[in-house]
């Protein structure tokens, strides 16, 4: 397992491009983005839990409905959300594509991210997408990163290459995802590509399971998105012997998925709207995987932890706090917890009960761009990690005037 370069772009078939069509005002910012793949592909998808969906995930279920598709499209600055036409003009981005592909619409995933409850206009799409499709190349990943950010302050992508059967295969992803971070995979948007030729049952399988150990464990604000979902298209391309059943080629494959998700995941969080510091929740000893689940998602979800990891403030009784809320069975009286950075590990709290620890040192740790936050119940053999950010001042001023 080799990390490599080339994003989306690194497998076997798949190009990609990201332009400025205008439906941002600053032209200067991408905000149409298109992975394409020479030959139809599997596919396989996640969406939001919110009851509120934005117009493309309707399209896209619609679309990949059999199992497959061959092109992504997806524009940023406004969500197609909680819009009249919303549908239509989802699937006009579809055909207008697919027309300049020369594809079936129906092959096509159709996403947005932005503004919610602003009119999409297609015309400023309509116009780009013949440059986005003379566009397309095999180095562009980077550019299709850009075109999907909002908030982002930076590009959020990763490649692996593994071996399967004698075969190099390669997966890739892009995502975004700065603020409406919140668990249950309602976070984000994602796009996988890999050339390893697994059946969509089997890629479905991978995709479902693997979500419930990173991006159902990722969380900034604790809103949770509308419009957000994640893709996997997988073409098949390496020509290694088709993925069917589970065993250790699935092994192989899954094992390759999660560094890539969790590499993502770690970019996610990282990237908070207005964040200084990524917070990595490590629980251990729990009796179950749902205990230790529920510790680090009610930790890391914590807005008084986040905010004292902002201050660089060892308030270990705010981690207890969390545990104390989540509702997962534990003894708080087993209870250790520690934290630590590249700067070292400080133990803050034992048994449920604080211990003397040096202030000054515990400062020292915290004021790290990383931080681990580490929980010992002390029950158990199960182990979970959840993800998130620090709470800052900034976080209130982007959104508070997000949309105006």
């Amino acid at each position: 397992m080799n990390i490599i370069s080339g994003g989306v772009c690194a497998a076997k078939g798949f190009s990609a491009n990201g332009i400025h069509c205008g439906i941002r005002k600053n032209k200067t910012k991408r905000d149409l983005a298109l992975i394409f793949s020479e030959r139809k592909a599997n596919a396989a998808a996640v969406y939001t839990t919110n009851l509120v969906k934005g117009a493309p995930l309707t399209v896209t279920k619609k679309h990949i409905a059999d199992g497959f598709a061959q092109a992504v499209i997806c524009n940023s600055g406004n969500a197609n959300t909680c819009n009249a036409n919303g549908i239509e003009i989802a699937e006009q981005m579809s055909d207008l594509l697919a027309a300049e592909l020369k594809i079936n619409s129906n092959d096509i995933v159709v996403a947005s991210t932005g503004v919610i409850g602003q009119p999409l206009d297609i015309e400023p799409i309509k116009n780009g997408i013949p440059e986005l499709v003379s566009g397309l190349g095999n180095d562009k990943s980077e550019e299709a990163a850009e075109g999907i950010m909002t908030t982002d302050t930076r590009l959020k992508e990763i490649a692996v290459s593994f071996n399967i059967g004698g075969k190099e295969c390669k997966i890739g992803g892009i995502a975004k995802g700065s603020g409406m971070i919140h668990p249950n995979m309602a976070t984000m948007l994602v796009f996988i590509t890999t050339d390893c030729a697994i059946s969509t049952e089997m890629l479905k399988k991978a995709l479902s399971s693997d979500i419930q150990n990173t991006f159902n464990m990722v969380s900034v604000d604790g809103d949770t998105s509308t419009n957000d979902m994640v893709t996997v298209l997988a073409n098949g391309m390496a020509e290694n012997e088709e993925i069917v059943a589970e065993g250790e080629a699935f092994d192989i494959f899954m094992k390759a998925l999660n560094t890539v998700t969790v590499h993502l995941c770690r970019c996610i969080a990282g990237d908070g709207e207005g964040a200084t510091k990524l917070l990595e929740c490590k629980v251990c000893g729990a009796k179950t995987d749902c205990i230790a689940k529920t510790v680090a998602k009610s930790v890391i979800c914590s807005s008084l932890t986040k905010a004292a990891m902002f201050g660089a403030d060892a308030n270990w009784g705010r981690v207890l706090c969390a545990i104390g809320y989540s509702g997962a069975e534990v003894d708080v009286e087993k209870i250790d917890v520690s934290f630590k950075s590249q700067k070292g590990e400080i133990p803050v709290c034992k048994n449920g009960a604080g211990i003397d620890f040096s202030e000054e040192i515990a400062k020292e740790i915290l004021l790290e761009d990383e931080i681990e936050i580490l929980i010992n119940l002390n029950d158990g053999e199960c182990y979970s990690t959840a993800w998130g950010c620090d709470l800052t001042y900034e976080y209130v001023k982007i959104n508070g005037d997000y949309r105006t």
